[in-house]
């Protein structure tokens, strides 16, 4: 036998010339100092091989090694400056395809954690359906409101599955996981938690907006907060004459005696002789009317020795109320006994002591006698429609009536 077929291991014959077949290896005649080069470099091969994987390209492996000297390239200060340019820029590109990568898997939760109804993350409850959909707590209010109007069940959105305060159940679990994902400031554009958004929008964002310390004297400047210092160093108000700080003061004057009148107005009413308070129901009905309207009523309840009744109304009975997004409630009281002389009363409605809807307290005043035994419609003074959507979601409305009689 050659040294050839000794070398080549008895493995098949040669093909033509130059060409080698695959999988076989090539002898070289290499002398003993090139012996350590030749093992570390297959060594090298068999290396990017394993790392490649089965099945995958050798191009992988060959990428893989080029981003590894790449990255050997970048903490070695004995590198050619083009060398540890090109390793910076590699590293910046898979920073952000780290980013990109993580922006994706925050996207597909904000399609599986979203509300049904507005395709939004919520902000503070999450209700779902008994199918397990999503609902937000400002929608799910909303739903069973529009169904209120329009003497429907209220069914969830997506299955049509029947919901409602008994039927439906807060997702804890969500609630907490939104509450982990980042979201953006609206002043500086940074991400934060949500749970951590709003104390950093109102205490620690340095673009935040703010006011003037000035400004119970008129500075009207608003802007950002690290340029509150800048501006309270330079505001012109504190160095105005007296003059002119009088004329500012004056118009603030006049928005606190309004504010003062409800507050006295209120403390001289608790100074009378008579005075009565009642929790009150008001109970959904519909009218006779072909296209039926809801209305509320309550029952018969005495207060001051009288019998009395009070109705409410949505948006004064305006024809399709579920069709505006503008909700009021207004409502009026009725005198069911006989009286022998006119009864000045003054009343006013709160909410009750287990509701958490806000209202405002208005004063109203009525003279009633037996040809004039109930009042006009008069605004319930709600804050704005959400407060609205609650009292209509609700089963019942539960409010406290106060009635002052007044003695002549």
């Amino acid at each position: 036998m050659s040294g050839a077929e000794e070398a080549g291991g008895g493995g098949p014959a040669a093909g033509p010339a130059g060409a080698v077949p695959a999988g076989v290896g090539v002898g070289v005649v290499a002398g003993p100092g090139a012996a350590a080069g030749q093992a570390a470099a297959a060594a090298a091969a068999a290396a990017l091989g394993e790392a490649a994987g089965p099945g995958l390209p050798d191009e992988a492996g060959l990428a893989g090694a080029r981003q590894l000297q790449l990255q050997e390239a970048a903490g070695d200060p004995d590198a050619p400056p083009k060398k540890r340019l090109r390793a910076a820029e590699a590293a910046e590109a898979a920073a952000a395809a780290a980013a990109a990568g993580s922006g994706k898997l925050e996207e597909r939760l904000y399609s599986v954690l979203c509300c049904t109804v507005c395709l939004d993350l919520p902000k503070a409850s999450v209700y779902q359906c008994t199918n397990g959909h999503l609902m937000c707590a400002g929608c799910f209010i909303h739903l069973l409101a529009d169904a209120r109007l329009k003497e429907e069940q209220a069914t969830c959105p997506n299955c049509r599955c029947e919901i409602s305060k008994s039927l439906c159940c807060r997702n804890l679990a969500v609630e907490k996981a939104v509450s982990e994902l980042p979201s953006e400031c609206g002043f500086c554009l940074c991400q934060f938690p949500r749970s951590l958004l709003e104390r950093h929008q109102k205490e620690e964002c340095q673009d935040r907006v703010t006011q003037c310390k000035y400004k119970r004297i008129g500075c009207p400047w608003h802007g950002p907060f690290h340029e509150l210092t800048v501006h309270e160093a330079a505001c012109a108000h504190p160095t105005k004459t007296g003059n002119e700080l009088m004329e500012i003061l004056d118009e603030m004057d006049q928005s606190h005696r309004k504010e003062m009148q409800l507050y006295n107005s209120i403390f001289s009413l608790l100074s009378f002789e008579k005075i009565g308070y009642t929790e009150v129901q008001f109970r959904p009905y519909r009218t006779d009317d072909f296209i039926t309207r809801l209305y509320y009523e309550t029952p018969r309840f005495t207060v001051l020795n009288q019998t009395w009744v009070l109705k409410a109304r949505v948006n004064d009975s305006e024809r399709n109320p579920n069709l505006s997004c503008k909700r009021t409630l207004s409502f009026q009281l009725l005198l069911k006994s006989k009286v022998t002389a006119p009864l000045e009363c003054s009343f006013l409605l709160l909410k009750g002591p287990y509701d958490d809807v806000r209202i405002s307290p208005v004063i109203y005043h009525f003279v009633f006698t037996n040809e004039s035994n109930e009042t006009d419609y008069v605004p319930l003074p709600i804050i704005d429609s959400v407060e609205c959507n609650k009292l209509l979601a609700a089963k019942n409305i539960n409010l406290r009536l106060f009635l002052f009689q007044i003695q002549k």
